[in-house]
């Protein structure tokens, strides 16, 4: 097998290209076929080259590359069409931000209102989603 060496900004933009399809396989990923499906994951989760799928399936290495090449594509279609990843990682920083305001006010108001620490925690855990339950005694 011939190995190709490749720079670290080249390395950098295919790994940057690889996060993107992820991102687009794991909104998207339900308009793939099943076979689709399963190249992609392993190529992409379980870090299968496509030698190694195309053995595993007992296809052609170059049906894989196919495979992985029209799958990028028509995500990225799906999404120039739809724009779901780009609204959920609108939605996503919007939410991160407003924690952090949360936090922020919640650690302020600790600091300056130590008789409200228990209301604060519990805040904090309905707001964080922490499983644990917090009970405020009166």
């Amino acid at each position: 097998m011939q190995r190709t060496v490749i720079g670290a900004e080249e390395a950098e933009k295919l790994m940057q290209k690889d996060v993107k399809f992820l991102r687009l396989w794991d909104v998207y990923g339900g308009l793939l076929t099943d076979n689709q499906r399963e190249i992609t994951n392993l190529y992409f989760n379980c870090d299968l080259s496509p030698a190694e799928i195309a053995e595993a399936k007992g296809v052609s290495r170059q049906s894989v590359s196919d495979c992985l090449h029209k799958c990028r594509k028509q995500l990225e279609e799906a999404e120039e069409k739809l724009h779901f990843a780009k609204a959920l990682d609108e939605v996503s920083l919007s939410y991160s931000l407003y924690m952090t305001r949360v936090k922020r006010w919640a650690a302020e108001q600790r600091e300056a209102h130590p008789e409200w620490a228990e209301a604060l925690s519990v805040l904090e855990n309905i707001t964080g989603g922490e499983e644990e339950i917090v009970e405020i005694k009166e």
